[in-house]
């Protein structure tokens, strides 16, 4: 069932962790391509492997709605990554 549901939906890459606040559960990305509020995103790596929608995203401690290629953004995550973790948007 999962197989199907995964063929019916393409993942583009859209940047790679650079770095990881447990704490608070942040990871700063740095994107390759434009990311926005309510996206779906998969974060994938050696261990990492889980699926997400984009709550809340920020630059410079600041609220975004999205971000363009070449931003450094901090995601709030609702699992641990690491750094080098790809992220991926799921688009239909």
């Amino acid at each position: 069932m999962v197989e199907s549901h995964l063929s019916e939906e393409k993942l583009v890459n859209v940047g790679r962790v650079v770095h990881f606040y447990p704490r608070i559960s942040v990871a700063i990305v740095e994107l390759t391509s434009k990311l926005s509020v309510g996206d779906k995103i998969v974060i994938r790596g050696a261990s990492t492997n889980f699926e997400q929608t984009v709550e809340s995203m920020q630059i410079q401690h600041k609220n975004v709605e999205s971000a363009e290629a070449g931003q450094l953004v901090g995601l709030k995550v609702t699992q641990r990554v690491r750094e080098k973790d790809i992220v991926y948007k799921k688009v239909s």
